[in-house]
C-alpha cells in the first residue's frame, strides 16, 4: 500500500494532524509493521485533499502555523475499503541489522556485541510493550495484528537468545540442530 493508502487508513480511526498521523507510525499501531516519515506522509495529505478524499480544517495556534486537522470524506472512506480487496504485495524486510549480522566476520567483536544487544533489546521491549496493551474493546482484526506483532518479537528475540553461538565463539550453545544450522551454498 502507498502512504496515502495508509493516512486514509489512520484517518478512518477519527480525525488527526499529520504529526498525529505520523505518530502512529512511530508509537501507535503502526508502528511495528510500517514506517512512514513526514516527506511521504504530507504529500499524501495534499493530494488527497485535492483530490477530495479528506478535508481539512485549519486551527490558528499561538505563535505557530495553524494547525491542519484531517478528516476522512465518505469517498476516502470508499477509495480505503476498495484498496484493502486489492492483492497485498509481498512483505519486504530491510535490516541495517541483518547486514552487519551478515558480514559479522568483518567486524570487531565489541561492535558486533553492542549491535546485537541492541537488537535483542528492541526486540524484547516491543513484545513487552505490546504484552502491556489493553485489549479491552479492540476489533478483532487489530487483537489478530497485535498478536502477530508479539509471536514475532518473542520469536526474533528467542532465536537470537537461543543462536548468538553463530556469531560468538564461546557464547552458550554447543550443539547446533537442523533448526539453527547456518545455510550452505549460494547464501556465503
Amino acid at each position: 500500500m502507498d502512504v496515502k493508502t495508509l493516512c486514509l487508513g489512520v484517518l478512518t480511526l477519527g480525525e488527526a494532524s499529520g504529526y498525529e498521523i505520523k505518530k502512529q507510525f512511530e508509537e501507535g499501531p503502526f508502528s511495528y509493521f510500517y514506517d512512514a516519515g513526514y516527506g511521504s506522509i504530507y504529500p499524501a495529505l495534499g493530494k488527497l485533499l485535492a483530490e477530495g478524499l479528506v478535508d481539512c480544517t485549519e486551527t490558528a495556534q499561538e505563535r505557530r502555523p495553524a494547525k491542519k486537522v484531517y478528516t476522512i470524506t465518505p469517498a476516502g472512506e470508499a477509495v480505503f475499503r476498495e484498496a484493502l480487496h486489492q492483492r497485498p504485495a509481498r512483505d519486504r524486510i530491510r535490516s541495517e541489522y541483518m547486514v552487519m549480522f551478515f558480514f559479522a566476520q568483518l567486524l570487531d567483536e565489541d561492535h558486533l556485541r553492542s549491535v546485537f544487544e541492541e537488537y535483542l533489546t528492541q526486540f524484547r521491549r516491543a513484545a513487552e510493550h505490546v504484552r502491556g496493551l489493553d485489549s479491552t474493546g479492540i476489533p478483532p482484526g487489530r487483537l489478530f495484528a497485535r498478536g502477530f506483532g508479539r509471536a514475532f518479537f518473542e520469536a526474533a528475540a528467542r532465536y537470537m537468545e537461543e543462536n548468538r553461538h553463530l556469531l560468538f565463539d564461546g557464547d552458550a550453545e554447543d550443539e547446533e540442530t537442523p533448526d539453527n544450522e547456518p545455510m550452505t551454498g549460494t547464501d556465503r
